[in-house]
């Protein structure tokens, strides 16, 4: 594989970086603030690294200004280093870039859609009336299902399935295992009989879209799904059907949303967080990890539930504790009353 190598000049051009050291030292690879060697490049964007800046062997270091003051070694100062790193990150990446064309092996309906620049992995399936757009890498094994639709720029890794009406944007990344349009989980009860419900509405996914490995998307019972432009989706997650996730909202793995939910734009979603269904989340919420949400949350802000992790011995003894709160409760009413049966009306101030 060719070396990748870049100035310190040079990459200071491209990030409009303060380069304090050498502008022709070569630089060819990143690497964390412990383990870079001296032709790599890292970062110090989290202060409880700091500790590792003065023994670190790296070429040089992405820095704010406060932190390049003293600093002996070759730098770029920059006000954001972790954007910094993400930006240069790409120059680094390694990840095969797979030529135009369709594979021997692949299946393509004779009325599907594939713009010349596309290409077309190994065993891959387009179905009728399926349309893949220019640049797009549909990866080996991927289904994309009946008139469903892959915009410019595209890349689905193996083995993502993208069943039938299903739209997605442009420059749209999806991880392997990854299923979207998948049905959804709706059934009347007759009579203890569970009678399924067609899913007759489709997936829409927005431009700049990042989808993890494993997770599902199921298609609308009625409407589509509506996944916002720039949202970014960990591995593992549970979008239900009808789901809608605004603009630029972000979740970490191992989330579940619920039929129906709204999400506004610019969330965060922490890890292991639960969503009932049919409620309503505004934009700029943050929901902390594990968090059960259970009704809508209509304000900006921080949203929390259950309890931080502590000794298991004092957790034991917390959860006992959380067992007799309803016994406590009442205790406490019966003793209200009683004191508001001998005070002057009601005002135990009144005997003092």
């Amino acid at each position: 594989m060719k070396s990748l190598a870049f100035t310190l000049g040079e990459l200071a051009e491209r990030l409009g970086a303060t380069l304090r050291g050498a502008a022709d030292k070569q630089i060819s690879g990143l690497a964390t603030l412990q383990d870079a060697g001296p032709g790599q490049l890292t970062f110090l964007a989290n202060p409880q690294y700091r500790k590792y800046l003065d023994q670190t062997r790296a070429g040089a270091v992405l820095l704010k200004a406060a932190d390049a003051e003293g600093y002996a070694g070759d730098a770029l100062v920059v006000p954001d280093p972790y954007l910094a790193y993400a930006g240069l990150s790409h120059l680094f990446d390694r990840k095969p870039v797979a030529g135009a064309g369709i594979h021997p092996s692949a299946v393509v309906a004779d009325d599907a859609e594939i713009d010349p620049s596309a290409s077309i992995g190994p065993c891959a399936v387009i179905e009728s009336g399926a349309r893949i757009g220019a640049h797009v890498t549909i990866g080996a094994h991927c289904v994309i299902g009946a008139r469903s639709v892959v915009g410019e720029g595209g890349w689905l890794a193996p083995r993502v399935t993208l069943y039938h009406d299903v739209t997605i944007g442009k420059r749209v990344v999806i991880q392997s295992g990854a299923v979207i349009g998948g049905e959804g989980f709706g059934f009347a009860n007759q009579k203890g009989v569970w009678q399924k419900i067609a899913q007759i509405g489709g997936v829409t996914i927005g431009d700049d879209v990042e989808i993890g490995a494993n997770t599902t998307v199921d298609r609308g019972a009625l409407a589509d799904t509506l996944i916002g432009n720039g949202v970014k989706l960990d591995n593992q997650i549970m979008i239900a059907h009808n789901v809608q996730i605004g603009d630029h909202t972000a979740m970490a793995g191992c989330v579940g949303i619920s039929g129906s939910t709204k999400i506004g734009r610019h969330c965060m979603i922490a890890g292991g967080v639960g969503m009932v269904g049919h409620i309503e989340v505004c934009d700029n919420v943050f929901v902390t990890g594990m968090t059960m949400v259970t009704r809508s949350i209509t304000e900006p802000g921080s949203y929390s539930s259950g309890t931080a992790m502590q000794p298991a011995a004092e957790w034991r003894k917390s959860a006992a504790r959380i067992r007799q709160l309803d016994e406590m409760a009442r205790r406490l009413q019966q003793l209200e009353k009683r004191l508001a049966a001998v005070t002057p009306d009601g005002d135990a101030s009144s005997e003092a």
